[in-house]
């Protein structure tokens, strides 16, 4: 029996204040824990403060059914207090308000992580992490130091104003998957100076700002969009675009599926992103082919909308299910 893919969730352990009370998350640890349920040896590299709410993180981590995401290599923090997300929902869908500075903003660049990302079969980050100095260091040297043939997945998850064209350039000029959702191809596509080569206005990336409600025109103008980065980022080799409700679309130099995505009733969307991400690369690292990768995506990313909060308790009879109907 071959042993299990070691996969790394680099970036924010952080809580999220909800209305109805704080719920542990933060995409790399959200992706984490998702990728260790699927079977993965997922460890969580992030920092938190020595502090009430730190030991709360690594006690609700360890008391997750069956220690899904290894919080022992998360770095503690003397300075810094461990991150906090303000969130509030407006019809359904959250807005952030993301606290600093933080302990996650101060990564180190340990002789521990450094071991960690040289047998890594995959890697996980975003931009959020990198919205500091020290932090965007750590990451970008991290992603650098791994295998040739390691996944090395960008999660975009633009949170304003924690983002830029350079710190998204830096990053896909690293990765081998991008992950972003619909609504975030135009405004990266703008901050890489990535345009349309048709006429302002009439472009299809100009209909995806414009919000158009026809279906074929938004999957060509995302179609468009990831095949200009994959033209413009040599290493990358995938894009996926998620689209809420609407399912995805994943795109190569080669290749495209699109998924319609599964109907659910939403309870909240924290976290189904970072499920679909984990998933993902959970099957990807199997060799599975587009559709199968779109499929347990849309499965598991919702899934997890249809539960409260990033990290719901799973229970063996519903991942079986979802599994059988992934892998059937």
């Amino acid at each position: 029996m071959s042993e299990p893919h070691l996969i790394l969730g680099l970036g924010e352990l952080l809580w999220d204040v909800l209305p109805e009370g704080p719920r542990l998350g933060g995409a790399p640890a959200n992706f984490s824990v998702m990728a260790g349920r699927l079977g993965n040896h997922a460890a969580i590299l992030s920092r938190m403060g020595r502090d009430d709410l730190g030991l709360r993180a690594l006690t609700a981590l360890e008391q997750l059914d069956g220690t899904p995401a290894d919080p022992s290599f998360v770095q503690l923090d003397a300075e810094h207090e461990t991150g906090r997300v303000t969130v509030e929902f407006d019809g359904g869908q959250p807005s952030y308000t993301i606290h600093r500075p933080v302990a996650w903003d101060f990564l180190e660049l340990s002789d521990e992580w450094i071991q960690l990302a040289e047998r890594a079969d995959a890697i996980c980050f975003g931009t959020l992490a990198q919205r500091h100095e020290r932090s965007r260091e750590t990451i970008q040297a991290l992603a650098g130091l791994t295998r040739a043939e390691c996944v090395r997945v960008f999660d975009v998850n633009l949170r304003a104003p924690f983002y830029s064209g350079e710190i998204l350039e830096e990053s896909l000029e690293l990765a081998t998957v991008m992950k972003m959702n619909d609504a975030e191809v135009p405004l990266v596509m703008e901050l890489l100076g990535l345009n349309s080569p048709v006429p302002k206005g009439e472009g299809p990336f100009d209909k995806l700002r414009a919000g158009s409600g026809e279906s074929a025109l938004q999957t060509d103008a995302l179609r468009e969009g990831a095949l200009c980065l994959l033209k413009e980022f040599p290493k990358l080799g995938m894009v996926a675009v998620t689209r809420g409700g609407d399912g995805s679309l994943l795109v190569t130099r080669k290749d495209w599926d699109q998924h319609p995505g599964i109907a659910t009733r939403v309870a909240d969307t924290i976290g189904a992103g970072d499920a679909f991400t984990a998933a993902m690369t959970h099957y990807l690292l199997k060799g599975a082919n587009l559709s199968t990768l779109n499929e347990a995506g849309n499965r598991w990313g919702s899934w997890v909308a249809s539960q409260a909060g990033a990290m719901p308790v799973l229970p063996a009879t519903v991942q079986a299910q979802i599994a059988g109907a992934i892998e059937g």
